[in-house]
């Protein structure tokens, strides 16, 4: 599996580059991915010009947008810290610290309103059904997804970066678990468009109470939030610690 996005000089803004090094080196070009409906987490290692293609878009104009992203972008904006800079342990400390510090927080509030809005509007919008069960199965993987990565995973990248022999572990190759959490981060991806689909884009009829338009919101902040975490694992954390592993290997 190749992992060219991993290398430290700068991926040029080309037609052939894969989206996930797109943001891998400018994080909030993400934004523009966002508003144009492309995945830039698990769907990272496609080239530009081929998910235009699905699209339907003109990879120049995407290309343009992202030049204005990058003329634009702010600075100051601490949600897109430069991860690719980090080290292994760095790393798996922000995400901790990051985004499953959200999850364990937000996780509980929106569980409480997917079923609240569900119960009371399932049966004018019976999506609602579709969203409430989409959540449940998200919530529950992602609570054992962060306790495998934080018990099992994460520490062995953090020994990653201080070890000079290689490590032993009842994993085998960290290549086995990385596999398990992409597969996990499929399965977040399905029900993230499920939720998307269902809502329309998360966008709340006119008759919607404020829960529901709370619920919306919420969901559409967790989607945004899943998009960045996946990017900042399957794209940087896995390919360095896949790397790393080979290095100790080999000396």
């Amino acid at each position: 599996m190749a992992h060219l996005h991993v290398h430290t000089g700068p991926a040029p803004l080309a037609p052939e580059t894969t989206v996930g090094a797109l943001v891998t080196v400018r994080p909030a070009r993400s934004r523009v991915f966002e508003k144009l409906g492309i995945d830039f987490c698990c769907g990272g290692k496609i080239p530009l010009a081929e998910v235009c293609a699905k699209k339907n878009l003109d990879v120049r104009n995407v290309i343009n947008l992202l030049r204005d992203a990058d003329a634009a972008r702010d600075l100051a904006d601490a949600s897109f810290v430069d991860a690719n800079l980090m080290s292994l342990s760095q790393l798996a400390d922000h995400i901790e610290q990051t985004h499953h510090a959200y999850l364990r927080e937000e996780l509980p509030r929106l569980d409480a309103m997917t079923a609240k809005v569900a119960a009371v509007h399932g049966d004018k919008e019976p999506r609602l059904l579709e969203v409430r069960n989409a959540f449940v199965a998200l919530k529950n993987e992602l609570l054992t997804h962060m306790m495998k990565e934080e018990q099992i995973l994460f520490p062995i990248c953090r020994r990653f970066d201080t070890a000079d022999r290689p490590i032993a572990s009842h994993c085998g190759s960290i290549a086995n678990p990385i596999r398990q959490m992409e597969a996990e981060h499929d399965n977040a991806g399905n029900a993230l468009a499920i939720m998307n689909q269902a809502t329309d884009g998360y966008l709340p009829p006119a008759w919607a109470c404020n829960t529901y338009r709370a619920m919306l919101d919420g969901l559409a902040v967790l989607e945004r939030d899943m998009h960045q975490h996946v990017h900042k694992e399957n794209n940087i954390l896995f390919p360095k610690a896949i790397a790393r592993e080979a290095e100790l290997l080999a000396a």
